[in-house]
């Protein structure tokens, strides 16, 4: 097998691994502790979260391999650090949801994720155009996952604050 065919499937399979790994994490804390949170109404169902990293980790590796391959010198390096950030925080996202239910650190994680993946589109770019449009579906879901996650902090924090409720008004004794 030609040494291109194998960095490619590495790029490919390193991102891979770590969501099953995630995903054999996450499996039995979906049933016993995550479907116990209130969550907010446009809440995607729980199978589609599979799917969709499945397809954004393709997406990742594919666009990795194009940066390893075509990027050169301190572009390269530059680009594959912030990947490797991303995807070490990707990973960790995992376990600190659903191993230390830390709903709000890992809002936090997400946040600082989202920024770091924006930068490695803008790294990408200049390198590789396509491979830093293969981040973009990534980009928007983990917006949508910040959302989210913010959500379902909010609505699950001890510290929540329920929505005031409108005093009705007094009955004006003089009115009959």
């Amino acid at each position: 097998m030609d040494m291109n065919w194998i960095s490619f499937f590495g790029w490919i399979l390193l991102p891979q691994v770590g969501g099953v790994l995630g995903g054999v994490v996450a499996a039995k804390q979906i049933k016993t502790w995550y479907d116990k949170l209130l969550k907010p109404a446009w809440h995607p169902p729980n199978a589609i979260f599979g799917p969709v990293w499945t397809i954004l980790y393709l997406f990742m590796g594919i666009a990795s391999y194009l940066i390893a391959r075509d990027g050169q010198g301190p572009f390269r390096t530059l680009a594959l650090t912030f990947y490797f950030i991303q995807l070490f925080l990707n990973w960790s996202w995992t376990s600190i949801v659903f191993v230390f239910h830390q709903l709000g650190a890992a809002l936090v994680i997400l946040l600082i994720l989202f920024i770091n993946i924006f930068i490695c589109v803008l790294q990408f770019w200049q390198i590789n155009s396509y491979a830093s449009m293969l981040l973009v579906p990534y980009l928007i879901w983990v917006g949508f996952a910040s959302a989210l996650a913010m959500s379902i902090w909010q609505l699950n924090s001890p510290y929540a604050q329920s929505p005031p409720r409108r005093q009705r008004p007094a009955p004006d004794p003089y009115q009959q």
